[in-house]
């Protein structure tokens, strides 16, 4: 199987940039977005052969996740289950015979950091959530999670400790998620690689010359790792700020 993960930045808007050309050409079984910035009614997309799940936020033009698979799901679950959690849209489950799929767009601590204390306290729960689905099959996670885990994953780790996405409590809860049994799928196959990069800043050429942050990931439970065939970053793919990442399984 196939899987993509991709924080379009407003999907209308990546439309028009080429996501329909993207997503043919890569033909991923299962299609995850995070950001979508819009509202059911907003965007009719014709996908064929693929189910369409979305969780719109309430506030318009703000986060939203989808998921476009191929398969039908057993199940679909929306948030967390806490009020607080789900008015955002950043959570879909899907429940398949073999493991559970997750999409989420994590919440950004904003650059005063001034909301950080809800973005720790939002992963626990999250947290929480991934464990509790271990217990009954596998996982694959996916989605933009706002962190730069390793000083290899941004450009200028020196310059960026303490900054959101480089805080040491945002990376110490991805240490713990990783350590409750969940592998980083492309530190599997690439642990060293550096200058990868899945999201770069609009600031004038920044892009262009590289200078990024890795914060798109696939985590997935550690009694996968045998299945797992490969992952990749697809850099070269424009139509948002961050681009797509991949992976793929015997699954």
């Amino acid at each position: 199987m196939r899987f993509v993960s991709w924080n379009v930045n407003g999907l209308r808007a990546c439309v028009k940039k080429g996501f329909l050309d993207y997503f043919a050409e890569v033909d991923a079984d299962i299609f995850c977005v995070q950001e979508t910035k819009l509202q059911e009614g907003q965007i009719d997309l014709e996908l064929d052969g693929y189910h369409q799940y979305w969780n719109y936020a309430l506030k318009k033009g703000y986060s939203g996740t989808a998921v476009f698979t191929k398969r039908k799901p057993l199940s679909v679950r929306y948030g967390l289950g806490e009020e607080d959690s789900q008015d955002e849209g950043r959570v879909l489950t899907l429940q398949f015979p073999g493991f559970f799929l997750v999409n989420v767009y994590t919440p950004n601590s904003q650059r005063d950091l001034a909301r950080l204390p809800f973005r720790l306290g939002w992963e626990e729960k999250f947290s929480d959530h991934l464990t509790a689905l271990d217990r009954i099959k596998p996982v694959i996670v996916c989605g933009d999670m706002n962190v730069a885990h390793r000083e290899i994953d941004l450009k200028n780790a020196r310059s960026n400790v303490g900054n959101s996405g480089f805080t040491d409590e945002e990376r110490q809860k991805m240490t713990d998620l990783l350590g409750s049994g969940f592998i980083d799928s492309f530190r599997h196959f690439y642990p060293d690689r550096t200058d990868v990069y899945s999201w770069w800043s609009y600031m004038n050429k920044v892009r262009e010359r590289n200078i990024g942050w890795r914060i798109d990931y696939f985590l997935v439970s550690e009694r996968l790792a045998p299945v797992l065939t490969g992952a990749d970053i697809h850099c070269d793919v424009m139509g948002s700020d961050h681009c797509p990442v991949l992976l793929e399984a015997d699954l």
